[in-house]
């Protein structure tokens, strides 16, 4: 929205904006944009062969647990900031207490391993990739979301920009558990972690130039 459409919009009067028009443009861009991620994931990628296998271990519970929940207070926080002046309300909350429990865990699956175990638990067999697949898998989940951003009516574009970007990636994160055979706790809390602070810096970087009105 340009600046002199809000000017005219705002000498017009109040106007009611429908009931749920937030979540509705952002569950469109969510939706949009997952599965633009999915068709990615798998055109580069594939399913992980052994899927059926991993879903009856904790560990794969674990870490689309830990990625959903991440995707659930950064979709928390896009709500809050596309509408003027509001809080963020938990969303940053939520956030600090997956990240404090996967750490938690981590260190706790470290600590217990014999010492020759800890570093394939830290590395295991993908770390090199992992980060930057999840990059990329956020890059239309990024697009779609900053559409969703600018119909709107956000206020602090750079923070905005970092929640864009922290969505896309912790949605892409998820998607990515489709493929990744990683299940270890400190895997996933170094690498699937780096994997979403990259596009949330970038959100952060670019939130100001893409989101202003």
């Amino acid at each position: 929205m340009k600046t002199d459409e809000l000017a005219r919009l705002l000498a017009r009067g109040p106007i009611a904006v429908p009931p749920g028009a937030v979540a509705r443009r952002q569950a469109l861009a969510l939706g949009a944009g997952g599965l633009a991620a999915f068709g990615l994931m798998l055109g580069l990628l594939g399913v992980n062969p052994d899927l059926r296998a991993a879903t009856g271990l904790a560990g794969f519970w674990t870490k689309v647990l830990f990625a959903a929940a991440l995707c659930g207070a950064g979709t928390l926080a896009m709500a809050r900031l596309a509408r003027p002046g509001a809080s963020l309300g938990g969303a940053p909350a939520g956030i600090a207490l997956a990240l404090v429990l996967m750490a938690s865990l981590a260190a706790a699956q470290w600590l217990a391993a014999e010492p020759e175990a800890r570093r394939a638990l830290v590395f295991g067999s993908t770390w090199a990739a992992c980060p930057w697949w999840i990059a990329l898998l956020s890059a239309p989940l990024g697009t779609a979301l900053t559409w969703a951003m600018r119909g709107l009516a956000p206020t602090r574009l750079r923070l905005a920009g970092t929640a864009v970007g922290f969505l896309a990636g912790a949605t892409a994160a998820l998607v990515y558990c489709l493929h990744c055979p990683e299940m270890a706790a400190p895997f996933v809390a170094l690498w699937y972690v780096m994997g979403i602070a990259l596009p949330t810096v970038v959100g952060t970087l670019l939130g100001p130039r893409l989101l202003r009105w």
